[in-house]
């Protein structure tokens, strides 16, 4: 599975973001998905993920400001980000893993895309 995130850019707080990312690959529909956020001499950290079935799942400090969806026609996976905040910037990644239980973390995924960088200005 190859994975290439976008849709990062600089916008102000309060503002909102839409990233994609986008798979190739045949089996797509059974892989869970992740993205995950790294800012700069801090370990990569999880974000949200959607997993095959199509649980969510997001981290407290983004619950209620995004939403996630996949379209698996498209072999893409949507992060919708709302009222942004400064601690939400940083370089997020996507990743994925063959659908499984428990937690995603980042030892846990078998493949990265590379990341798209998110900048909120206060």
């Amino acid at each position: 599975v190859q994975l290439q995130a976008y849709g990062g850019g600089l916008v102000q707080a309060g503002g909102s973001l839409r990233l994609s990312c986008a798979a190739s690959g045949r089996t797509f529909s059974n892989y869970d998905i992740g993205w995950f956020r790294q800012v700069l001499g801090k370990e990569r950290e999880f974000v949200a993920g959607i997993w095959s079935e199509s649980r969510r799942d997001v981290v407290d400090s983004v619950k209620g400001r995004i939403t996630m969806s996949r379209v698996n026609a498209k072999k893409t996976v949507y992060l919708q980000m709302n009222n942004l905040k400064p601690d939400d910037a940083g370089i997020y990644y996507c990743a994925a893993r063959w659908n499984s239980y428990g937690d995603m973390e980042v030892g846990g995924m078998d493949y990265w895309g590379k990341g798209t960088q998110v900048t909120v200005s206060s």
